[in-house]
This record gives structure tokens, sequence and C-alpha cells, in this order.
């Protein structure tokens, strides 16, 4: 019994196939049919089957799995140990951003490029998704490391957070629209409006939703996107009212006055995330110490800048 054989096996149930098993294990398909018709062999019994669309373990097959699980992470952890003493890093890394999450002051790209080059040895992992659904991620140990959009003042059960962006929310309008020649505009005066936002399930969309609830205001989204430049966009153009962060208004230039929300008054507000009990492996460890360390931190809260001048990242999760 070799552990590729295990390895090949775990593969082939967790992909429910030989095809896509063997290019996530960057070996041939021949190759892993042979290697576990062998194990199969050798242990007298099928522990897969093959009549169906898909591969399924057998009886037998659900049997054995935990052990040859058990085994790998065993090898896994050997490997890892000795590779600390030697100051090569192993093993793998599961980020999660929003949307936006990649432009701007929080340039997650060269932190991830960066990483790569001084540790090839660890797999990292990008997904991009909304923040609440990140947040469960994090919590069921999916992900080690995310930046999110924050929803309220405290942080989600079982997870730390670092601040990284803090800035107003506007409301942004063209030149021509009513609104523009003021400073600023109370959230129930918004319920009027066809609003652009991101979608549900974001940071700014939940603190804008939960203060229109508070408020009793039934918000008319009429635009939703999932990047602040194109809400930005979409109110240029006279389709509605973007709320956005101070920044993403800012970066339009002439063609949006920024209105200060109050009554009351909303912020957007960024973090890194990862679980309270931190990440299992030394790999995802070392990850989020290096973000930590790039991340930068938020600029003092403030009222909104002139049009024209930007204050902040200009993004929202």
């Amino acid at each position: 019994m070799e552990i590729r054989q295990l390895r090949y096996l775990v593969a082939v149930v967790e992909e429910a196939g030989f095809t896509r098993a063997a290019e996530r294990l960057h070996v041939a398909q021949p190759g892993v049919s042979a290697q576990i018709r062998r194990l199969e062999r050798e242990l007298g019994q099928p522990l897969l089957d093959r009549s169906g669309r898909t591969v399924r373990p057998t009886e037998a097959g659900e049997a054995l799995l935990p052990y040859a699980r058990a085994a790998l992470a065993a090898v896994d952890g050997m490997r890892q140990t000795a590779d600390e003493f030697t100051g090569l890093l192993r093993g793998r890394v599961t980020v999660g951003l929003f949307s936006a999450a990649a432009t701007h002051d929080l340039d997650v790209v060269s932190v991830l490029a960066g990483f790569h080059e001084d540790h090839p040895h660890v797999e990292i992992t990008l997904t991009e998704d909304v923040s609440d659904r990140m947040v469960t991620a994090l919590q069921h140990g999916e992900l080690d490391v995310a930046v999110i959009g924050l929803t309220g003042e405290e942080p989600p059960p079982g997870v730390d957070l670092r601040i990284v962006v803090d800035e107003p929310l506007v409301a942004a309008v063209p030149p021509g629209d009513p609104l523009a020649g003021r400073a600023s505009v109370a959230l129930a005066a918004l319920g009027e409006r066809t609003l652009i936002s991101l979608p549900r399930g974001t940071g700014l969309r939940a603190v804008l939703d939960r203060a229109c609830a508070a408020a009793g205001i039934r918000p008319r989204v009429g635009y939703e996107a999932a990047a602040p430049h194109v809400l930005a966009e979409l109110a240029a153009r006279g389709l509605g009212v973007a709320v956005l962060p101070a920044g993403s208004a800012a970066e339009a230039g002439d063609r949006l006055r920024a209105l200060e929300i109050v009554r009351p008054r909303l912020r957007g507000r960024i973090a890194l995330a990862w679980r309270t009990d931190g990440p299992s492996g030394p790999a995802a460890r070392a990850f989020l110490a290096r973000m930590r360390e790039a991340m930068p931190a938020p600029a003092p809260a403030g009222r909104v800048a002139p049009a024209g001048r930007a204050t902040g990242t200009g993004i929202a999760g």
C-alpha cells in the first residue's frame, strides 16, 4: 500500500470521477485508475462504484475513507514539521475577497504574488464572494482569511477583525439632480428616490438596509452592481441615487456630487477577518501575518471631502 494510492482514492471520491481527480492531482487519468485497482486488489475489496455517471465509494470504500484521510493528514503533518526545521513552508491557504478588494490601497493581489514568490510550495486558493457568505465560510473553517465589508459594530461570532478602511457613505447624484446643490441629505429623503446599491450580502448594503429598517423606511433599490465604480457610472447617467463610499464618489470627479447621508450618518467599513482561534496550518498563519502587515491602518473617521478629492480607497463589500 502506497501513500499516493490513498491520495488518489480520496481525490476520486471528492471529485466524484477519475478525470477530475487526475486534473486536480496533475497526473494522467489512466495512472489514477491503475493505482486504485492495485489498491483494491491488495485489500481484496472494490472501493469505488464505477457503474453510474459519477464515481462513488462502495460500502467498503466508505468504511476505509476515514483511515485514508487520517494517514494522509499524518504524512502531511510530518512533512510540515520537517519543513519548519528547514525553513520551508508548505500547505494550503484559502482566501476570500469581496469583488473590489483587489483595487486601490487594498492591493491584495500584490500580497498574494509576494507570498507565492517567497513560498512557492504553498497552494493558495482565492474565492470572490459577498461578505456574509465569507463570514460563514470563516466560521466553518472553509476560509483561512477574508477581506469583508462589515455590517455592524460588533464582530461576527468566532471571528476576529482588523479594520482597514472606515469612511462615510454618501448619496451620489449627477450635477443636474435636484439634490446636487446640497452638502447633505437625510436618510428619510432617500426613501423617495430610486437607489443604486451593492447587492444583498455585502457589508455596504447591510448597513443601508439596517439603517432604513430602523428609520421605518422601505428603500427602493432599482439597480444593483457588485463594484462601486459601476454604481457611480449608473448614477452619473441619471438612473438613480447611488449609495457609495465617499472615495468611490470622489473618483467620479465632476460627473457626480456627493452628499453626506445624515440622520443617521452611515459608514462603510472594510476589515481583514480570520477565525478567533486562528488559521489551523502554519502556511495560513504565515499568510495572515503577511496580510496584517500589508493592510493599511484606516484613516481617521471624518466628514465627506469636497467633490473631486478622494479621501478613501473607494471600495466596499
